[in-house]
């Protein structure tokens, strides 16, 4: 092992220490479901701006995003132009009222119970069918996570790709598994500030030790279009790169942090807090694909695909950096892993035993058999994750697209209306759902993005949306209970 491996390993080990503290210090505190799913709603600004968005930007943002850039320049911003706004309107449209209309309606500590009560519903069929899409479209997102974790510890320390990915995965379920959700968002508070400075600092160092590094010198080695955002795009590319905007709204794990504010009156802080995260973080992270790109070229370096650079960032952070900064450049790939995971498998764990086992076979089960079938249910989906991200030729960003279309597709719509349509019928949302998910799935499993270029969240967010309003429609009107919640948490101030 090199001095630099050495240096990365002393790094990592202290960090994972201190991950690792964190989810034994959170454990006392976990008592009840509320606590272990909801942290009892009592997140300041600050926690919840970071872990949503830590959470939320996962192991892409330092490797699936500056590799799009780096392959095919600018005009790969699209996608954070995308994940831009949708990061705002989700913030803006959906945080505060969710808060409320959660709360108001029964207390309820995750999506599946969520839509149950806001509906007044004594059947358990929209909880069911909301834990099996979150289980199966988590098992995707929750191997994306490990397959990046894997390929940094296999860059690092020359480790076999199976060994690296148990070693990976090993780490996420172990705190996961310890904290719940305090001590998965206080990690993901610490991840998130890692990670903004980890993802400004690479491109910045890159920028100054690539010799004659100018516009010119980018165009003449990317070609006359990399640096242009317009440049070999399609319209139907640039409305499917925006469209991931859309996902946004149908993100359990991004949605539960609005549900955990203290108050929903400290929404618009942790909004600002957030978009300046997001904005320079996204920035950046084109960035070190792109002046990336400048600096290998001039070093005589190229990848073979874009899969292949993905490890742009580690290889810019161990070219560039003192061996000891490197350790905490790359511990930021980790911690972006291991922010979107923990959260992945929490919610997912949640759906399980809150949604599935509650409702379905135990409905006077108590918190401490529910908390201790969440926690098998950690270890149980993460197995599964761990089986689906044994390919080692399997794309970080590829993962997340599958699983991100699902999410936003099924859920999307139907917390969007369930938050500001009155007249919204539980038949629509479990229609929405239902139709959402399975018009990603056909999408994705028949390729046809390769032959259309739309992406599959399009069809399936417009399909789940006009489900959602033609059953609802078709449906007899909501009676006056319902109706009563949503007036009561359109106006609460909690």
């Amino acid at each position: 092992m090199n001095g630099i491996n050495i240096s990365v390993l002393i790094t990592f080990i202290i960090y994972l220490a201190a991950m690792l503290g964190i989810g034994f210090f959170f454990y006392a505190k976990s008592n009840n479901l509320s606590d272990y799913f909801l942290g009892g709603r009592q997140l300041n600004s600050w926690v919840t701006a970071l872990s949503a968005q830590a959470s939320d930007m996962s192991g892409w943002l330092l490797m699936g995003l500056p590799a799009a850039a780096y392959w095919s320049g600018i005009s790969a911003g699209w996608i954070a132009i995308g994940l831009g706004l949708g990061t705002y309107f989700n913030w803006k449209v959906v945080a505060s009222r969710l808060r409320r209309f959660t709360a108001v309606s029964g207390d309820s500590i995750t999506i599946p119970e969520y839509l149950q009560n806001r509906f007044k519903s004594k059947s358990v069929a929209v909880r069911s069918i909301c834990a099996v899409i979150i289980f199966i479209f988590f098992l995707v997102y929750t191997a994306s996570a490990f397959n990046a974790g894997a390929k940094l510890f296999q860059y690092v320390f020359n480790l076999d790709y199976v060994l690296a990915l148990t070693i990976g995965a090993v780490i996420i379920i172990s705190y996961t598994f310890l904290g719940g959700f305090l001590a998965v968002c206080w990690t993901d508070f610490f991840q998130g500030i890692l990670m903004f400075f980890a993802i400004v600092i690479v491109p910045v160092v890159a920028a100054f030790k690539t010799p004659d590094l100018s516009v010119n010198m980018l165009t003449s080695l990317g070609g006359s279009g990399f640096l242009s955002l317009f440049s070999g795009v399609t319209f139907a590319t640039v409305i499917s790169s925006l469209a991931w905007g859309l996902g946004y709204f149908g993100m359990p794990h991004i949605l539960t942090r609005f549900m955990a504010i203290k108050s929903s009156s400290m929404i618009k802080k942790s909004r600002i807090i957030a978009m300046v995260w997001v904005a320079i973080s996204l920035t950046a992270a084109i960035a070190v694909g792109v002046v990336g790109f400048g600096y290998m070229e001039s070093a005589g370096i190229a990848y073979a695909s874009k899969g292949a650079a993905e490890i742009i960032f580690m290889d810019l952070a161990t070219k560039l950096m003192p061996p000891l900064l490197t350790g905490v450049l790359l511990s930021a790939i980790l911690a972006a892993v291991m922010s979107t995971a923990d959260s992945q498998l929490l919610v997912t764990a949640s759906a399980v035993s809150n949604d599935f086992y509650k409702a379905l076979f135990r409905k006077n089960a108590s918190d401490k058999e529910l908390m201790l079938v969440s926690r098998i249910s950690v270890l149980v989906i993460a197995a599964i994750a761990y089986l689906i991200a044994l390919d080692p030729n399997s794309s970080v960003m590829g993962l997340v697209s599958y699983a991100w279309a699902g999410f936003g597709a099924a859920f999307g719509p139907v917390i969007l209306l369930s938050l500001f349509w009155r007249r919204m019928t539980l038949k629509g949302a479990v229609a929405g759902m239902v139709s959402g998910g399975a018009c990603v799935l056909i999408w994705e499993t028949l390729k046809l993005e390769a032959t259309t270029s739309i992406y599959s969240l399009i069809p399936g967010f417009a399909l789940s949306l006009l489900c959602v309003f033609a059953f609802s429609k078709l449906d007899k009107e909501p009676g006056d209970d319902v109706k009563e919640i949503f007036e009561k948490a359109k106006a609460a101030n909690i």
